[in-house]
């Protein structure tokens, strides 16, 4: 499975662009993940037009780029922005091929609001919109971005969905991973289940430089900036295993608070597995604790 990297959004209109200053080992993303997202939705029509609609949409750029600048510059937290939006699209379009493969059963298919192409639609719609309400404000932004997100849906379900009852079921599976994407309520749907561990993949060092160079300095950045890489790829036992590398056993802070919380409260924790481990463990600058740990029944264990 390919490694994920994405390409930053280039605004509709000129000057639109709220201006935030991106990590080079973030944005160098690019590439990759929208070669991703675009290879694994090839097969999925209705999910890859709607892809191309929203990458394009105005609105969803001017949200995207305000949620950045109110999550970073206002609250410095890390990127919840466009660049944010690709790389959890392309990890949530690899765990969806990952799981279809295995024949997980996805409640779009099993509710018959729709087959593996609407499945796909309603993960990528979800992951993409997730994070919008931000651009209000972070408290209720869950809710809030319903409301956000519904006039977009609204512009581009139509023309890929005539039938109003099914349209109107694709809507609200898609709204419902919006809402449950921070686990708050947990998903029912295994589709929401997707968007919310997808969510939780993005912890890498990028993501976190932001902040940290703006003067936050707690667990949570540190952990985070020990995160070298993600790696979504079949599962010995399972069919999905997250892979996380880390440059320092403090980064298991980061896959247990941002990852595993998440992934815990879902009907995924029966087909998804975490296998953390720090790379270069023989360095003598800087002793590592602890290894490699990887989830087993729950709870993270060490392994050697």
């Amino acid at each position: 499975m390919s490694r994920i990297v994405i390409i930053p959004h280039e605004p509709a209109r000129d000057g639109a662009r709220l201006k935030t200053d991106l990590p080079d080992d973030y944005t160098e993303l690019a590439v990759r993940a929208e070669q991703t997202i675009h290879e694994l939705t090839a097969p999925y029509p209705l999910t890859a037009k709607l892809y191309e609609f929203l990458i394009n949409d105005a609105r969803l750029s001017a949200h995207w780029n305000l949620s950045n600048y109110t999550t970073v510059s206002k609250l410095s937290y890390n990127d919840h922005g466009p660049i944010h939006a690709r790389v959890v699209t392309a990890y949530a379009m690899q765990i969806t091929t990952l799981l279809m493969s295995a024949n997980v059963p996805m409640d779009v298919i099993g509710s018959g609001a729709g087959g593996p192409d609407d499945a796909f639609l309603v993960i990528l719609a979800g992951i993409m919109l997730h994070d919008i309400g931000n651009s209000v404000h972070r408290v209720s932004h869950e809710l809030v971005g319903l409301q956000l997100a519904h006039p977009i849906l609204e512009s581009y379900l139509p023309e890929l969905y005539p039938d109003i009852e099914q349209r109107q079921l694709i809507e609200d599976f898609i709204l419902s991973a919006i809402l449950c994407h921070d686990v708050t309520p947990p998903p029912l749907f295994m589709e929401g289940a997707i968007v919310a561990v997808a969510d939780g993949c993005d912890m890498t060092k990028g993501r976190a430089r932001m902040p940290f160079d703006l003067g936050k300095i707690d667990i949570h950045a540190v952990s985070a900036l020990a995160i070298e890489e993600v790696i979504i790829k079949g599962g010995d036992t399972m069919p999905v295993e997250i892979a996380v590398l880390m440059s320092n056993s403090a980064g298991i802070f980061q896959v247990e608070q941002t990852l595993i919380r998440k992934l815990l409260v879902t009907p995924l924790k029966a087909y998804v597995t975490v296998d953390a481990s720090t790379i270069n463990p023989g360095s003598a600058c800087d002793k590592r604790i602890i290894q490699s740990v990887k989830l087993r029944d729950g709870k993270l264990s060490p392994y050697n």
